[in-house]
């Protein structure tokens, strides 16, 4: 070909490209969607990555660029696969016309290369798009962190050169990865493959009666079996759980897939009911042809469940402990065998500047009857081998310290306070309290925060208040000091005092907390950890649901013929809705049971393993795993509520 002729055919080509891209991205919206916003997450957990300001906010942030980096090699792997996957499919769409480009005199080259440079046109705008999308994510996600430390959020135009040259590269790995394996098979098909290349499919895997009745029960035991293997406290044991699992997805949808119509061949009364016949039809028409697809699609929806229920579970589990361990703003657990705690109060004097504060004694009582008691109850893990007493004036003295109201204590009675989840069963005691020797009756149980979680505190999980003297004839357990000040204990005052903690005459017994540490820690493993889960899960779930609506709207052809007919046959439009409606109900339906059931059996025995008392209230495992399908569902909702849009749009006669 001469070069002015190569110059127009170039020149035409990339037009034709253009054209294509533009009709690509109006034709798979959800998908330019989902690769848009993909590129705004990789871009704003990025800036997060080469931000100085936030890795600035806590010493234990340091880790979390590593984290962040390790969890978008797993995004890209998974994106790298969506965009493989829509290009195939794209291409297998459109192989008719790619075969009329060769037969009207374009080489295969020259047909590859056009296919190449629209999706990199799309890939391009999508990043572009994503880009500036990530900047307002990125603000978001600066000021839940700053939130999470408690330090003043204030907009910035914020522009991280590093984050758009790492987005860049991992956009540029994931296209040209995909587009390779394309690009060799349109150059080496033939006319006749490429114009027949689209009534090829999955097919039926399983296609005998009997084999798909034995694979659909071993299945569903293999699910059982993985399920219950996941939740045991063993690592090699929930691997093995997770082979299961991933087994039975594919095994389920194979051989359910291609059993429904047999199912219907067996009860023929079933089929012509209703609408039945028409919904089932096209329904297993579609899935007897993806099953290994929709068996992906459940699997990734497993993991987007578990990835958001763990994060869930950790994110209670670091502010539960915090909030148990941040009652006083400055607290010492000072063991008894130490003689002189002198140095702390001495630094402390000096140093820190207190608006309230107290020195006492917790106690020995004189048996462990009341903890054994809640261990037969409650499953208490007891701390100490007798029950801790402490004295009422004390126990009044902290009681006006943190603000709380006056609990009076009349002669011959005790106080218990515990934690919130022991307070159900302390209230049903009805065996005497007995401390040197005097039997005495509880009148009242109290569960306000006051540091019992761990040891050398304010009790095991709980501690029986009594009168002074009774305490005093006890041995003494442990010495606490706690105080208020007027202003949170900076990081230099802590260490100061973690360095007398761990001084040459100390072996590290003593118990030192703060508030702010134990905020900043929290805040740091949240981060860390809960953030990373979350982009994981988010991607997760947008793949999954974009390839299911992918798989459907693709089907649009077929679905507006079929209804044309089926309105010249009398079918009226508001029938035509109904039998749309549930086709699509149901096949969205189908990727989503086994992980809802896989997934909260996770989240609950997860959440069951954290300690007693921390996990309360909102963060209870039934809630976490309530809240995780309900965001869960928000997402998919979406991408099915777009796709039932555009399809009825497009299928329904007006």
């Amino acid at each position: 070909m001469c070069w002015p002729c190569w110059e127009v055919m170039s020149v035409t080509l990339s037009k034709l490209s253009l054209r294509n891209a533009r009709r690509q991205a109006g034709d798979y919206l959800i998908y330019f969607v989902t690769i848009v916003m993909v590129a705004a997450l990789l871009y704003a957990f990025n800036g997060l990555v080469f931000s100085q300001e936030i890795q600035e906010l806590s010493s234990g942030m340091a880790q979390l660029p590593m984290m962040i980096v390790m969890v978008s090699i797993v995004v890209v792997c998974v994106i790298g696969w969506l965009v493989s996957y829509t290009t195939k499919f794209m291409f297998t769409r459109r192989s008719r016309e790619f075969g009329t480009y060769v037969l009207i005199g374009l080489t295969g080259r020259q047909v590859a290369r056009l296919f190449f440079l629209e999706n990199i046109a799309v890939g391009a705008v999508a990043l572009g798009g994503g880009v500036l999308l990530g900047g307002f994510l990125y603000q978001i996600l600066r000021a839940i962190i700053f939130a999470l430390f408690g330090t003043p959020y204030h907009f910035t135009i914020c522009f991280s050169p590093g984050a758009v040259v790492l987005t860049c590269v991992y956009f540029t790995g994931i296209y040209l990865l995909a587009q390779a394996k394309s690009n060799r098979r349109i150059r080496k098909m033939k006319i006749y493959d490429l114009i027949y290349f689209d009534r090829r499919n999955e097919g039926e895997v399983i296609r005998t009666s009997t084999l798909r009745k034995r694979v659909f029960v071993l299945s569903i035991v293999l699910g059982v079996a993985g399920t219950v293997l996941i939740m045991l406290r063993d690592l090699t044991l929930g691997l093995i759980g997770a082979g299961c699992i991933i087994v039975f997805l594919y095994g389920f949808f194979l051989s359910f897939a291609s059993g429904v119509p047999a199912f219907f061949d067996r009860k023929p009364s079933r089929k012509y009911r209703g609408r039945n016949l028409l919904v089932f039809r096209t329904l297993t028409a579609k899935l007897g042809t993806m099953g290994i697809a929709m068996a992906t699609i459940s699997m990734l929806f497993t993991a987007t469940l578990i990835a958001e229920g763990t994060g869930m579970v950790f994110s209670s589990l670091f502010w539960g402990r915090a909030i148990q361990n941040s009652c006083f703003d400055l607290f010492l657990g000072i063991s008894s065998t130490r003689q002189d705690a002198q140095a702390y109060l001495d630094y402390i004097g000096e140093h820190i500047p207190v608006e309230a504060d107290l020195q006492y004694q917790v106690y020995r009582g004189d048996d462990n009857r009341v903890s054994e008691y809640l261990i037969e109850k409650e499953a208490l893990l007891p701390y100490y081998d007798e029950d801790l007493v402490l004295r009422y004036s004390d126990y009044a003295a902290l009681r006006r310290m943190l603000g709380y109201p006056e609990a009076a204590l009349e002669p011959g009675s005790c106080l218990v306070h515990c934690m919130p989840y022991l307070e159900k069963a302390v209230k049903k005691y009805d065996r005497p309290v007995v401390v040197d020797g005097v039997e005495l009756t509880l009148a009242g149980v109290y569960v306000e925060n006051l540091c019992q979680y761990g040891w050398d505190g304010n009790g095991g999980n709980f501690i029986l208040v009594v009168p002074d003297e009774l305490a005093e004839a006890q041995s003494v357990s442990h010495r606490i000091y706690a105080a208020m000040t007027t202003q949170p204990v900076t990081k230099e005052q802590f260490a100061a005092l973690r360095a007398i903690r761990n001084g040459p005459d100390r072996m590290d017994y003593d118990t030192l907390k703060a508030r702010s540490e134990e905020e900043e820690e929290a805040a740091s493993m949240t981060a860390m950890t809960v953030f990373p889960l979350y982009f994981l899960a988010l991607v997760l779930a947008m793949t999954a649901a974009t390839i299911l609506t992918i798989q459907q709207l693709a089907e649009m052809g077929r679905y507006r013929k079929q209804f044309l007919l089926l309105q010249k046959l009398g079918m009226d439009r508001g029938e035509m809705a109904g039998t749309l409606r549930t086709q699509f109900a149901i096949y969205a339906a189908q990727p989503v049971l086994p992980p809802v059931l896989i997934s909260v059996s996770f989240i609950l025995n997860l959440g069951s393993l954290v300690e007693p008392g921390i996990m309360m209230g909102a963060n209870r495992p039934g809630t976490l795993a309530a809240v995780a399908l309900g965001i869960f569902f928000l997402i998919y909702g979406i991408y099915v509520m777009m796709a039932y849009r555009m399809l009825r749009r497009n299928v329904l006669p007006l």
